[in-house]
């Protein structure tokens, strides 16, 4: 199968995630989109974290009837230590061998890929599949893949242009306002039952 592999805290899981993996699979033929949750991600503090297996809840309710199209992975959620995208795709071309993979990043992500822990092994494993979001488009990305010997691994695709962050859905939600039609409503009925992120309409 070809497998788009799109990591991320998802803290809470929203409707851009989901926009997102739909559009690659759509454009670039995946047979299936993995979300990878990332315990500790290395590049960024996590704030207002309920916990790795709340995330994983929120995310498996996300997918709900998605399931099979859009799968959720807990492959690195308990790993100890920090977690590094080339380790886990080296385990997922462990377990799945015949499968193809696209690492799918937005355009500042991508452009950084230099960056990251061994890119090289990162573009062994898998291809690169870049969101094209308004103005936000592959060159960057095209150039640092370029510098890395690797412009061939390089797969954009479009989706629309949309301004919601997990930021901004807990920050809407410790304010006590909606974040309906913002994240799935299974997502958001979880939030205000569990009284996740400050939620005031728990019990």
């Amino acid at each position: 199968m070809r497998i788009g592999f799109f990591g991320g805290t998802f803290n809470p899981p929203h409707l851009a995630h989901l926009i997102l993996a739909e559009c690659a699979r759509d454009e670039l033929e995946l047979d299936r989109v993995l979300l990878v949750l990332a315990p500790r991600p290395p590049h960024k503090r996590v704030d207002g974290d309920p916990g790795p297996d709340e995330r994983l809840a929120l995310c498996r309710a996300a997918v709900g009837a998605e399931a099979g199209r859009i799968e959720v992975s807990d492959v690195e959620l308990y790993r100890e230590g920090p977690s590094y995208t080339a380790d886990t795709l080296a385990v997922l071309r462990e377990q799945r061998p015949a499968d193809e993979f696209v690492l799918l990043l937005g355009g500042d992500s991508a452009a950084g890929l230099a960056s990251w822990h061994r890119p090289a092994d990162i573009l062994r494993y898998a291809e690169i599949g870049v969101a094209e979001r308004g103005e936000d488009d592959h060159a960057r990305a095209a150039e640092t893949l370029r510098g890395l010997g690797a412009e061939d691994r390089l797969r954009p695709f479009a989706m629309p242009a949309m301004e919601l962050s997990s930021t901004l859905i807990r920050a809407r939600v410790r304010a006590g306002r909606t974040i309906r039609h913002l994240v799935p409503e299974a997502v958001e009925a979880r939030i205000g039952a569990r009284g996740l992120y400050g939620s005031r309409n728990h019990a």
